[in-house]
C-alpha cells in the first residue's frame, strides 16, 4: 500500500493541486506524469499499477485541467510551466523522473531545458512537434463549432483529427476509442467553459520544441500511426536531445495511452529503471528503437 497525499497550490490567483502516491522504498526517482489537453490527476490507472511498486507517483491537475482554476485566456505555457517547476520544489526530492504526454510533452520538455539538473530521466509521448496546414484548418473548423453551439460536430472533427481512421492500418479497437474520445470531447465542449481559450492558443502559439536538450537521459515514444505529428517527424525531433532513446508502439495511433496504455506504462516502467527497451514485446520495428540524439 502506498500513502496518498493531495497538495493545493497557487500561482498568482490561480489554484491548481497535485497527487501524491507515496512509495516508501522506491528504486527509482518520484514519477511526475503530465498528460494532454484537459487531462487531470485521476487519467492513470495503469501507471498507477506498474509505477507505484518502484517508485512514488505524481498526478496534476494543472490550471486548466482536472480541478484546478481555468487557465486564464491570455496565460499559456509559461503559467503552466510555472505550476509544474512548483510542483517539483513542493515535493522536496533533489530529482524525479518526469513523463509528459501530447500537450504534457511540451510541458515537460520545457521544464527539463529550463531545470536539466532536476530531472533524472525525461520520456516524452506523441509529440506534437509539427502542425500542418490541414491541421490547423481543421482547428479553425472546431473551433468555429464551438463558438456557434454546434456541440456535436465539434465533437466529430475533434476526435477525427487525433486518431488514425486509415483502415489499412491496424489500430485495435479503433471503433470504441474513437466514441470515447468524441465523447470525452462532447463533455468538454458542453462543461468546460475555457475550452475555446484553450483551443485559441492552439491556432495562435503552436508547441515550441526549439532549442535542443542535453545532459538529460531521455526517450521519446509514439504510436507507429500517429497522424497528428508522424513518427519520422517525432524522431527528427528526439534527434535534437542529445542521446535520445526513440521508440514506436506497435498497432497505436495518438491515442497510444488510451490503446496501449499497459504497454505505455510498462515503457514508462522499464525507462525509469533502466531496464533495457529493445526486447519490449509490443514496439514496432516500422522505426528501429535507438539512439537518435
Amino acid at each position: 500500500m502506498h500513502d496518498e497525499v493531495i497538495r493545493d497550490l497557487s500561482t498568482g490567483r490561480i489554484r491548481y493541486r497535485y497527487r501524491l502516491l507515496r512509495q516508501p522504498e522506491p528504486r527509482t526517482e518520484p514519477v511526475v506524469v503530465i498528460g494532454g489537453g484537459l487531462q487531470g490527476m485521476y487519467g492513470w490507472p495503469h501507471m498507477e499499477d506498474q509505477l507505484t511498486p518502484v517508485a512514488s507517483l505524481v498526478t496534476a491537475d494543472l490550471p486548466g485541467m482536472g480541478g484546478a482554476d481555468p487557465l486564464p485566456a491570455d496565460e499559456g505555457a509559461e503559467l503552466m510551466g510555472a505550476a509544474l517547476d512548483q510542483i517539483i520544489d513542493d515535493l522536496g526530492v533533489p530529482q524525479i523522473n518526469l513523463f509528459g504526454y501530447s500537450y504534457g510533452a511540451e510541458l515537460a520538455f520545457g521544464c527539463a531545458q529550463r531545470r536539466p539538473h532536476r530531472i533524472a530521466r525525461l520520456a516524452l509521448g506523441g509529440v506534437v512537434s509539427h502542425t500542418s496546414p490541414e491541421q490547423l484548418k481543421q482547428l479553425r473548423r472546431a473551433a468555429e463549432h464551438l463558438a456557434n453551439g454546434e456541440h456535436e460536430q465539434f465533437a466529430t472533427v475533434t476526435a477525427e483529427m487525433q486518431l488514425c481512421l486509415d483502415e489499412d492500418r491496424h489500430v485495435p479497437r479503433r471503433e470504441l476509442v474513437y466514441r470515447y474520445v468524441r465523447r470525452s470531447m462532447l463533455h468538454g465542449a458542453v462543461h468546460v467553459p475555457h475550452l475555446m481559450d484553450y483551443l485559441q492558443r492552439s491556432l495562435i502559439s503552436g508547441p515550441s520544441f526549439d532549442g535542443g536538450l542535453s545532459g538529460v537521459p531521455s526517450l521519446v515514444f509514439t504510436g507507429e500511426h500517429d497522424t497528428i505529428t508522424t513518427p519520422e517527424r517525432q524522431r527528427e525531433f528526439a534527434a535534437t536531445i542529445e542521446g535520445c532513446e526513440f521508440v514506436t508502439i506497435a498497432d497505436a495511433d495518438h491515442w497510444v495511452v488510451l490503446e496501449r496504455s499497459a504497454d505505455v506504462a510498462d515503457l514508462a516502467f522499464r525507462f525509469f529503471t533502466g531496464e533495457p527497451l529493445d526486447s519490449a514485446p509490443y514496439l514496432s520495428p516500422a522505426i528501429l528503437p535507438g539512439v537518435v540524439g
